[in-house]
């Protein structure tokens, strides 16, 4: 697999491991063409970004152990879908986000100026 690349051009930081996130559970917000939701927005949820995505139909709160899913909670670090999190901007509930972790695919679906505005400190 070649290494891949964050919106800054350099080499795809960690999102997280606890809980572990990304497409492959690998921590990171890695992607492939079957990743349909391009998982690459490795954002620091907020409780605002959780409910917006919750009302949207993806209730990231709710356990699913089945899945090996913890369910999330303000202030984890998680791979989330470009544009669930470019929707969540626009209707002004974005959470901020881990450039060095957010894979290159994303500026697919937003700007790198949009994402630096966002940017985590």
């Amino acid at each position: 697999m070649h290494p891949s690349y964050n919106v800054l051009g350099t080499k795809l930081e960690l999102c997280s491991n606890d809980p572990v996130t990304g497409w492959f559970r690998d921590g990171c917000c890695n992607t492939d063409d079957n990743d349909r939701g391009l998982h690459t927005v490795c954002c620091v949820l907020t409780e605002e970004f959780l409910e917006f995505a919750k009302l949207r139909g993806n209730d990231l709160i709710t356990p699913a152990p089945q899945f090996g899913f913890p369910g999330l909670k303000a202030g984890d670090q998680w791979c989330v879908c470009a544009q669930t999190w470019h929707d969540a901007c626009e209707e002004g509930v974005a959470c901020p986000v881990v450039l060095e972790a957010t894979h290159e695919e994303t500026l697919q679906i937003t700007t790198i100026q949009l994402l630096e505005q966002y940017a985590h400190k």
